[in-house]
């Protein structure tokens, strides 16, 4: 259902300044914003095979965007299942509640393994996911764009803030601005992994770089978004630490790699 509401203001007469938003139409800026993102993260993706080549035959590749994408959706639902364990044990036969939302740190995790399955099964033993990196940070920047305007609709809000910047969604409650913040680290990953790019790289560093970089934000920016904690951690911060340990072996090798490039 779409809500209606009123124009966008900003007060600045309350300590702390607070971003007051209220939008007319927030659910249909969502759906907007998040086809944006897969339509803009697409157009990236095309755009940079076309410049840099591929490691891998067309077939192969689309064999692999085929798996990311099968691998990406049902991940992405599977651990929004555990973000709220209470509630998905009142609700685990419930088809609704199981087919709806989803988290992008569950489709990444979903779409790697999906990916990593289908090359064992076709052959491939390329790394395959460099010329996704820089276009995962542009449609999910856009996607996240979307999720702010949808507002207390979409729970990507931050907790409670006195912070000069707190986002008040339209419940008199200046929150951080979580959303926000992904799109400012995103945007940063992307400049860093399109400097990389240009720099003699193993392969498949620039993909691996980029998911170091999203989990190890996820991970603490968490933190600053309410939630259910198990043994001190969401569902979500369990993912990225686990993911984290997954590449735990390569981050010597990326660290050093960065620093020979500084010396020379």
């Amino acid at each position: 259902m779409i809500r209606r509401h009123s124009s966008l203001t900003f007060n600045s007469s309350s300590q702390p300044v607070t971003l007051h938003l209220n939008f007319r139409y927030d659910a249909a800026a969502h759906w907007i914003f998040e086809s944006l993102a897969y339509f803009i993260g697409f157009r990236i993706y095309l755009q940079l095979r076309n410049r840099s080549g591929d490691v891998v035959t067309t077939e192969q590749r689309w064999l692999v965007v085929a798996a990311a994408i099968a691998g990406a959706a049902l991940g992405s639902k599977v651990l929004n299942w555990f973000v709220d364990p209470s509630l998905f044990l009142r609700n685990w036969n419930n088809p609704y509640f199981l087919m709806s939302g989803k988290t992008v740190v569950g489709g990444l995790i979903g779409g790697l393994f999906a990916v990593e399955w289908a090359k064992r099964r076709i052959g491939v033993k390329q790394r395959t996911g460099d010329l996704f990196a820089i276009p995962l940070c542009a449609g999910i920047a856009v996607g996240r764009i979307g999720c702010f305007l949808a507002g207390l609709e979409d729970d990507t809000y931050g907790v409670t803030t006195n912070l000069p910047w707190g986002v008040d969604f339209g419940d008199g409650v200046a929150r951080h601005p979580a959303q926000i913040y992904e799109v400012v680290w995103l945007g940063l990953i992307a400049l860093w992994l399109r400097h990389l790019s240009r720099k003699p790289h193993r392969q498949g560093d620039l993909f691996k770089t980029f998911m170091v970089a999203y989990f190890a934000f996820r991970l603490s920016v968490e933190f600053l978004k309410p939630g259910n904690a198990i043994a001190g951690l969401t569902a979500i911060q369990w993912a990225c630490a686990a993911m984290l340990i997954y590449y735990a072996r390569d981050l010597p090798y990326l660290i050093c790699a960065r620093k020979v490039e500084k010396n020379d």
